[in-house]
């Protein structure tokens, strides 16, 4: 047997045997442990589903109003077919949806072109500034016979979207040269980044958006004012920069010594060396945890109600403020945490995708 096949039957995986029986033996009773846990699990859920189900299907009330709802048993979904719209539009006007719809799937669609790796590179400049501006277009108005539509009348799941987004978009490059000037040799800029991002990780979000919006408007001169979802925007991007700063910083750490010396050693600068040599390695290696931060960030708008913006799960709230419908708060939270779960799964499992693909060439 020549050394390549002995080298090939080391390095293929073992296989267990296949079929269902065997992928429970392996995988939800390999110990017993692991066998107690799934007998629970399975008897909870025999329990907790058959109710579940009755309650969200059999007994449900899809029709009617909230009269008729309070007399059943069920889930009152009629409470969503009347309210929908305000949860995911807020006070948008009523017969411009279709504008905060096109935003929502523009939004969504650069969204999944740029999770391409084809599309990575000068073209994904240019793909975020059509995507972005068509967005900001269909919600501000004001142009090619479209109604102005104020931001306070902004609300919902464009909102959100808006606020996460952008915001991310705009404090990663900020947070990747605090991170460059943590790890830099000049004292002043290190301590100046130490300061910032210890300053700012060290205080709620919530302290920094009533900053942004109570504290920012004394500093300015008189008759000047920001918008009040910009001064959002620059709170969620001050607070989330310096969390990204901390993200990078430990994938610069983690490039080895040698790497960086032969990068002096062949001639190239500072800046050269860390896009051509540095940055790329050390930001494939915590895309995990710049996922989490982008997670953070995009349930984290919810607090953007303390200076009076109503994001998605504040329109929920405010849609059961109607006396008529006051009470169906399970209906309202299912309905918005199904949305937050589904942009937080897609964005967790391409995550991962994207660490496995990126780690092929560092794996032996």
């Amino acid at each position: 047997m020549s050394v390549t096949e002995t080298t090939q039957e080391r390095a293929a995986p073992i296989r267990p045997n296949q079929g269902p029986v065997a992928w429970a033996r392996a995988n939800l009773f390999s110990t017993w442990y692991n066998a107690l846990l799934t007998l629970l699990i399975a008897y909870v859920l025999v329990r907790a589903v058959p109710g579940i189900i009755d309650w969200a299907l059999v007994k449900a009330n899809w029709t009617g109003d909230a009269a008729a709802c309070r007399e059943a048993d069920g889930a009152c979904w009629a409470f969503l077919a009347e309210k929908w719209r305000f949860i995911l539009f807020g006070t948008f006007p009523d017969d411009q949806h279709w504008r905060p719809t096109l935003a929502i799937l523009s939004m969504i669609g650069t969204l999944v072109i740029s999770a391409d790796r084809r599309f990575w590179g000068r073209a994904l400049i240019y793909i975020w500034t059509v995507g972005i501006g068509f967005s900001a277009l269909m919600m501000f108005g004001g142009v090619l016979g479209l109604d102005y539509v104020p931001t306070e009348l902004w609300g919902g799941l464009p909102l959100t979207l808006a606020l996460s987004i952008v915001g991310l978009v705009a404090s990663f490059p900020l947070g990747v040269l605090l991170a460059l000037g943590r790890t830099s040799d000049l004292p002043v800029m290190r301590g100046l980044s130490v300061v910032y991002i210890e300053l700012v990780r060290g205080v709620p979000l919530i302290s920094i958006l009533f900053m942004a919006s109570v504290m920012l408007p004394l500093f300015l001169p008189a008759g000047v004012s920001i918008d009040k979802v910009l001064r959002a925007l620059i709170g969620i991007c001050l607070f989330s920069a310096a969390y990204v700063a901390e993200v990078v910083r430990a994938g610069l750490q983690a490039i080895p010594k040698g790497q960086v010396e032969a990068a002096k050693a062949l001639g190239l600068g500072y800046w050269q060396r860390q896009r051509l040599i540095i940055l790329p390695q050390a930001l494939s290696l915590v895309i995990p945890p710049l996922v989490n931060s982008f997670i953070a960030s995009f349930k984290d708008t919810s607090l953007v109600i303390v200076i009076g913006l109503l994001d998605l799960l504040s329109t929920a709230k405010a849609a059961l403020t109607d006396p008529a419908w006051r009470g169906f708060y399970k209906e309202a939270y299912l309905f918005v945490g199904v949305i937050y779960l589904l942009f937080c799964y897609a964005l967790s499992r391409y995550s991962r995708y994207l660490e496995t693909v990126l780690g092929q060439g560092r794996r032996r």
